[in-house]
């Protein structure tokens, strides 16, 4: 047999994940009796055209999935979409120009849903081009019925158990999506603002005291004065009153050991709110809150003639009244930390709401001691969810202001107001949808009002494995694919993602979610920048897939970094894959023109790449074991390219055309390894090449395993001689003018490669 095109044409990438549908290759079974490895798979989230880095990632994903079924295992590989919550309605907002309180609900869901599937048909048309070997029929996105259903049934457990409870106090609000996220959902930005340094008056003195602050539009607010107990400079104001320039509200001066008195005039100007410290010293000092800003962002009626400005408006309009009255002593512009919402990128507020909340700060040490018991890869990413935990004080307010998403399955009794628990097992629409009970247990009454608020979307996400195990169905996997194996996810989402995950899991099993967790680098452009559409700096990744197809495209990303670490997107690089796979094709089909031939007494040319071989096997196995397909692309292009087609199939290529069976046997053997080392990374060609030359699925082949009888660590250590020596012949032929299937004369064979004597006189033509 031989390969019967001349030349790879990557459009057959299609014809054969066609035929792998077929085939039914990759299709799980819950029945076998193999050992299962089941991976959560991050579910994509269609708010845009899919990143190239994501792909990307998702292709190292599928390579760990390809690598598990050859050794093995019954691979649970699950694909499916995240498709709720704040990034597809912002879209939709900006859409149709028009904020999400002002569309009928039903009409809202209506649109979100019709987006979320435009951009979910282009997710799954990329995955099957780029190879994914998901299960891409068995499951439902987390906006599905059975989902959602899970989701609310969960919330109800743990409802049940105590673990949430509903209260009125500050939290982080968007005004712009206007509904309150929780801290794993603020980024900070770096910028400068001015800090201003305000005149009040001392009550009882009638002297001047100068705060500094960032905020002078929270001065309505101010319901106190901080100083240091321990600062001399005023010493005499512990006991004293300060009046509020414009408002000439009285507030009083009192002393906390959190003052930084190295900062502004080491006097703090106390609002509801300015930012997370505030919070903090008005629960310490049992303050009474004052509402300057509304869910609008705007200032209300506390704020007297700024009341309907924007904060930004309110805060220049109020920094020229002081300016006027003479009121501000200086102004410096300062470096500050700015708190944003992650999706709308605007500032965050802090505003009393009441909200549901999951009880976390009493498990952290639970936590601390499961994450003990998991593997991370690379080991160093276990920090970034050590650091996470470690940071948080308050629990996690889960519910959301918002439309789509899963509703809080709750309805009120409207005479006492206790919230009142559905059945788990159906999925609830309280905001529509009558009670599912005639009265309330506690009053007696009939009448119910339902929750109209939604669920945070990581309350969905946090339940991604034990969805795909089938928790909580008469017949599940939890028995065997819980803990889950394997959790790849990127690092920007593990205070998000993973440790939500982490804590659900124990809340509702009790066990840790799973057994390793490999952390993935993020995709940059050519130059190690962030890609953006406003930097101009992205590449769109259909095209690159069709110019250069799967194989090109996933060889780049296994090549290009190490697990865990950032990855430069380069078109020039996968280029270089693709010209890689070009040689990989006509090596293949030179050594298909050759028969097949049994193991005989073997030359030592074909023992020494036989070792070379086997110590490539052991590389790329240890790197799949570790999750990380970087030693298997690198050091089989590596073994290819700079020794077996450039070093052994010349030496031994005379062997091979007069039919000798130790070549023979030698080049099949090491082209069908080679195919299936590459298999996971490349699986499209390597299959082709294994059905062409040997009949068979390179997809229905276990992982190649070392063989014993081919190691030789002393031909291994002549490998540098063997090559030192071809580069020298040639180099000598290039500078003598001989073609290099020319004669030459005058070359001893070094004693160290007797051995390979007749087969290097041959390939150089030595006379």
């Amino acid at each position: 047999m031989t390969l019967k095109e001349k030349q790879w044409d990557h459009k057959q990438e299609k014809e054969l994940f066609e035929q792998w549908e077929k085939e039914k290759i990759y299709k799980f079974d819950p029945n076998s009796k193999k050992q299962i490895f089941s991976i959560d798979t991050p579910p994509a989230y269609p708010s845009g055209h899919w990143h190239i880095g994501a792909i990307a990632a998702y292709s190292i994903i599928d390579m760990i999935a390809r690598y598990k079924r050859m050794t093995g295992h019954d691979t649970l590989f699950p694909f499916y979409l995240d498709r709720n919550g704040l990034p597809i309605e912002l879209i939709v907002e900006k859409k149709f120009k028009k904020g999400i309180w002002e569309f009928e609900r039903e009409d809202f869901l209506k649109k979100c849903q019709e987006y979320a599937k435009e951009y979910s048909d282009e997710i799954y048309s990329l995955a099957k081009q780029a190879g994914l070997s998901a299960d891409f029929d068995d499951y439902e996105h987390t906006d599905s019925q059975d989902y959602r259903t899970l989701t609310q049934t969960t919330f109800i457990e743990i409802f049940k158990k105590k673990l949430v409870y509903e209260d009125l106090r500050p939290n982080n609000w968007c005004p712009s999506c206007r509904t309150t996220i929780a801290d794993a959902e603020i980024e900070y930005a770096e910028g400068k603002t001015v800090l201003n340094y305000i005149k009040f008056k001392i009550k009882e003195t009638g002297e001047d005291l100068t705060i500094a602050t960032t905020r002078p539009e929270l001065l309505s607010a101010c319901q106190a004065i901080l100083i240091h107990p321990d600062d001399k400079r005023y010493k005499k104001l512990k006991v004293m009153n300060a009046i509020i320039p414009i408002y000439n509200r009285t507030v009083p001066i009192k002393t906390h050991a959190g003052v930084k008195t190295e900062f502004g005039t080491g006097a703090l100007m106390i609002c509801s709110y300015g930012d997370g410290s505030d919070i903090t010293y008005f629960r310490e000092l049992n303050l009474k809150p004052i509402e300057a800003i509304n869910i609008e962002g705007k200032m209300t009626d506390t704020a007297g003639k700024y009341a309907g400005l924007t904060v930004e408006a309110a805060r220049k309009a109020i920094t020229e009244d002081l300016k006027r009255k003479e009121l501000i002593a200086k102004q410096e512009i300062i470096e500050q930390r700015i708190p944003l919402c992650e999706r709308s990128k605007t500032r965050i507020e802090f505003i009393s709401m009441k909200e549901w909340y999951i009880k976390q700060l009493e498990f952290l040490d639970d936590l601390r001691e499961i994450t003990k018991k998991i593997k991370f890869y690379p080991e160093k990413n276990r920090q970034i969810l050590s650091n996470w935990i470690d940071s948080l004080t308050i629990d996690w307010p889960i519910s959301r202001r918002r439309y789509y998403g899963t509703e809080i399955p709750l309805w009120y009794c409207t005479k006492c107001n206790e919230p009142l628990l559905p059945p788990p097992g159906k999925y609830y629409k309280p905001w529509k949808e009558k009670a599912p009970f005639d009265k309330c247990p506690k009053c007696k009454n009939k009448e119910f009002i339902g929750d109209d608020r939604v669920f945070d979307t990581w309350m969905d996400s946090s339940i991604s494995n034990l969805y795909i195990a089938g928790y909580g169905e008469p017949e599940n996997l939890m028995n065997r694919a819980y803990p889950t194996s394997l959790r790849p996810q990127g690092r920007d989402i593990v205070r998000t993602w993973l440790y939500y995950t982490l804590l659900r899991n124990y809340q509702l099993t009790g066990k840790q979610a799973f057994e390793n967790i490999m952390i993935h680098g993020m995709g940059l452009d050519a130059h190690g920048e962030k890609m953006s559409k406003s930097k101009g700096n992205t590449l769109e990744p259909k095209p690159i897939l069709d110019k250069y197809g799967a194989d090109a495209f996933r060889l780049w990303a296994a090549s290009e970094a190490n697990i865990g670490e950032d990855f430069r997107i380069d078109e020039n690089r996968i280029a270089g894959s693709y010209k890689f796979l070009t040689k990989l094709w006509n090596l293949a089909k030179l050594i298909g023109g050759f028969k097949q031939s049994k193991a005989s007494d073997l030359k030592e040319t074909d023992k020494w790449i036989l070792s070379e071989l086997n110590q490539l096997i052991a590389e790329s196995r240890k790197g799949f074991e570790e999750f990380n397909p970087f030693p298997a692309a690198t050091k089989t292009r590596e073994f290819i390219w700079n020794i077996f087609a450039s070093h052994y199939v010349e030496m031994i290529k005379g062997r091979a055309y007069d039919g000798d069976p130790s070549a023979l046997y030698t080049l099949h053997t090491c082209l069908e390894t080679i195919c299936a080392l590459l298999a996971p990374i490349s699986p499209f060609m390597t299959d082709k090449i294994n059905r062409e030359l040997y009949g068979k699925s390179i997809h229905k082949e276990p992982y190649p395993e070392n063989n014993p009888t081919w190691q030789s660590k002393i031909l291994l250590e002549l490998t540098p001689k063997i090559i030192g020596f071809n580069s020298e012949i040639w180099k000598r032929k290039k500078e003598k003018g001989i073609p290099l299937n020319g004669e030459i004369s005058g070359i001893k064979i070094p004693s160290e490669l007797k051995q390979f004597e007749d087969d290097l006189r041959k390939m150089h033509k030595v006379v």
